[in-house]
């Protein structure tokens, strides 16, 4: 068992920042880690993931925007968020994948405003 819990979300104005966290309870040294988000009556979608070696990816809509990163003495993971939107505003969850399978943290909400 895994269990991860999120931070760091909150009420944020456009073009504004904020960083979100996620600390699991066991060590992340030998897992990928994703972000993803869903907004309400949307299918939830992927926005970054960083592997176990330390490489980086991100969709499209938060490339240049966001920065997923990981420190893996601390076991947490986290999404630096830049220059944010309106439509950024969704409830975002935190993915660990292990070779023994994966794990969801109940997620944190984030609501950008205009």
């Amino acid at each position: 068992q895994v269990q991860l819990v999120e931070s760091g979300g909150g009420l944020v104005q456009a073009g504004g920042s904020l960083r979100l966290s996620c600390a699991a309870s066991r060590r992340l040294l030998s897992a990928n880690m994703a972000w993803y988000r869903q907004a309400p009556g949307q299918q939830r979608e992927w926005v970054a993931i960083i592997t176990s070696a330390g490489t980086t990816d991100y969709a499209d809509s938060v490339k240049g925007r966001f920065t997923i990163s990981r420190d893996n003495a601390k076991n947490t993971v986290y999404l630096q968020m830049n220059s944010l939107k309106p439509e950024d505003t969704a409830v975002y969850y935190c993915k660990a994948i292990y070779r023994s399978g994966n794990y969801w943290g109940q997620g944190t909400q984030v609501t950008v405003s205009s």
